[in-house]
This record gives structure tokens, C-alpha cells and sequence, in this order.
């Protein structure tokens, strides 16, 4: 059975997009960006002071000294209701991070990648302030893609959603739904399968009550109409194993199928997919944004030069999917 992850890698060798890695300067960045071009899989543009040492066929872009005209007057635009002058705009453009969600935002690129060395809340605040929401998205939120080991006595090398686990604290009801939609969507984008979503929670239908149980309850109320099919609430194994989903939620579309896990609130997703990662050994890429007006994706800071060309991929297939 070929890897998710490779046939990732051969939808992108398809019809290379051009990426822009805001960091550089960081060795496993140029390391990603010499194999994604070698290998075919994108057009890499590095953001990087002049005379960082690029690899060959990727392009070296230093925002101090870069033509920014036309990238200033995007970020006039971008940030408008802030009122800046332009000797705002001026420093802001010089800004890694900011010049980049730019060169998206302007066209210039298809998307862009950052995160091996900026944290999770500067790269996301960046991409929310420049490239912005997209429209009709009442939210942005993530998710990782993982990817179960081979050797997975369940399901091996199966891919899987989990959302969110990286970006939104507490959502109510009406944001748990709406990850739900953007998981489900990024999972027939991405792995070009059916949704099989999971609410997660701590109780299996009705099996304890208390008021984070309720949330839950309520956000799966609100996916009645959803074009995918989604239960809940349940708790990890009945989603998982199909012996337990058949004994806990008899019935279930969903239950020891699951394929799209939404957690109840980012404790219980950040932990649960480091958990599967470090102790299960699934590979873990993201954490991926959706819901905004163009792809802009994070690393996490650990990340290798294989996790970049994984994102990479991703976010190809992010742009792909809004062709």
C-alpha cells in the first residue's frame, strides 16, 4: 500500500507550486528546500539575509534589501483598519514572517511555510494579519495529519485527521462544529477519502454527564446537515476499534471507523497527539491551518528537514485544492 504521505509527495511532483520557507536561515530549512527542488516537488523560494549560502535551484529572497514597493502597498491594505503610515509598512515588510505571508497574499506565491524557529502564535498572527480569513470561514483553526506506523496491529499506515491541536483554547459549541467541517474538508482534500468524524469526549453516548460532555452534545446538534458522516459523543476507543465502537455506540456511522478525530479543547488534542506520536509512533505533520484566504502552514520548532518536506507537500495540496 503506497504512504499517504508519498502519494502527498506525487500530487505535488504533478504540478510543482511555489513556496516560500520564511527561516532560511535555518539549516534544516535549506536542507528541505535543496530536496523539495531536487526531488521536483515545488519551486522554493528562501527568505534569508544575502550571502546565506543558497542550494542549488532554490532562490534566495533577503526582505532588508528585496524590491518591497508593491509589498508595502499590500500591507496597507492588509492592516487598513490599523490606520499605519507607510514607515510602518516600511519595517513590517522587512519582517520574515510578514514578507512572506505577503509574496502569498500579493500572488507572488502559492503559499507559506514557517514555524522551525518562530513560535505557533507569531506565525499564525502573522498569516491572520496579512493573508486573513477566508471568506464565509467563521474561524482559523488546525489540525495534524498523522500517519499510523505500519506495524499498527489496527489500522497500519493508516492516515488521520486530529483537530484541533494546536491553535483554538476552548471552543464553544459552534466553533467545535465548525472544526468538524473544515477536518472533514481537509481530509477529502488532502487523503482523498470520506470523512468518518468523531466528536470526542470523555463519555460515549450518554455514558457520564457533566458540562464538557454537553458541549460536545450540542456541537454535534449543530452538524445535523453536515454532507459527511459524524457521531459523537465518544470516547477515543469506541471512535478507534471497531470491537469497542460496535459494544459502546451500536449502530454508530462512525464508531470504530473514525477517520477525523475532533477533540473537545486543545488540552486534550496537543496532549493526545503527542501521545500518539511519542508512545504510538505515528508521524505527526502540522500543525496545518485551515480556514484561511491562502495557504499558510506551521512546524513545530523539533521539526526535521523530512517534516518540511512533508508540509511542503501539504500545503501543495492546500493550493491544489482551491484551483
Amino acid at each position: 500500500m503506497t504512504s499517504p504521505l508519498a502519494t502527498l509527495r506525487d500530487r505535488a511532483r504533478a504540478t510543482p507550486r511555489h513556496i516560500v520557507l520564511a527561516e532560511g536561515t535555518d539549516p534544516r530549512v535549506r536542507e528541505a528546500a535543496r530536496r523539495a527542488v531536487a526531488e521536483g516537488l515545488a519551486r522554493v523560494t528562501i527568505l534569508a539575509p544575502e550571502g546565506t549560502e543558497a542550494p542549488e535551484g532554490v532562490t534566495l529572497r533577503d526582505p532588508a534589501t528585496a524590491d518591497t514597493e508593491a509589498l508595502i502597498d499590500v500591507w496597507m491594505t492588509a492592516r487598513a483598519r490599523r490606520h499605519p503610515t507607510r514607515d510602518d509598512a516600511v519595517v513590517a515588510v522587512r519582517d520574515p514572517l510578514t514578507h512572506a505571508a505577503l509574496m502569498v497574499r500579493a500572488g507572488l506565491a502559492c503559499g507559506t511555510i514557517a514555524g522551525a524557529v518562530a513560535t505557533t502564535s507569531e506565525t499564525v498572527r502573522t498569516a491572520l494579519q496579512v493573508i486573513g480569513t477566508a471568506p464565509g470561514a467563521p474561524l482559523v483553526s488546525s489540525f495534524f495529519l498523522m500517519v499510523l506506523p505500519d506495524s499498527h496491529p489496527k489500522r497500519p499506515g493508516a492516515p488521520m485527521i486530529f483537530a484541533d491541536c494546536g491553535l483554538v483554547i476552548d471552543p464553544d459549541p459552534e466553533q467545535l462544529a465548525a472544526i468538524a467541517r473544515q477536518s472533514a474538508a481537509s481530509a477529502r482534500a488532502l487523503l482523498g477519502v470520506e470523512p468518518k468524524v468523531a466528536m470526542l469526549s470523555f463519555s460515549t453516548k450518554g455514558s457520564a454527564h457533566h458540562m464538557a460532555v454537553n458541549k460536545v452534545v450540542q456541537a454535534l446538534d449543530l452538524l445535523s446537515d453536515a454532507p459527511f458522516d459524524v457521531d459523537g459523543e465518544l470516547q477515543f476507543d469506541a471512535a478507534f476499534d471497531a470491537g469497542v465502537g460496535a459494544s459502546k455506540a451500536p449502530g454508530s456511522p462512525v464508531a470504530g471507523q473514525a477517520n477525523v478525530l475532533i477533540f473537545p479543547d486543545l488540552d486534550a488534542g496537543n496532549i493526545g497527539y503527542k501521545i500518539a506520536q511519542r508512545i504510538g509512533g505515528a508521524t505527526a505533520i502540522g500543525p496545518v491551518l485551515q480556514g484561511l484566504a491562502k495557504p499558510a502552514n506551521d512546524l513545530s520548532r523539533g521539526c526535521t528537514a523530512d517534516d518540511i518536506i512533508d508540509m511542503i507537500a501539504v500545503t501543495s495540496a492546500q493550493v491544489e485544492a482551491r484551483e
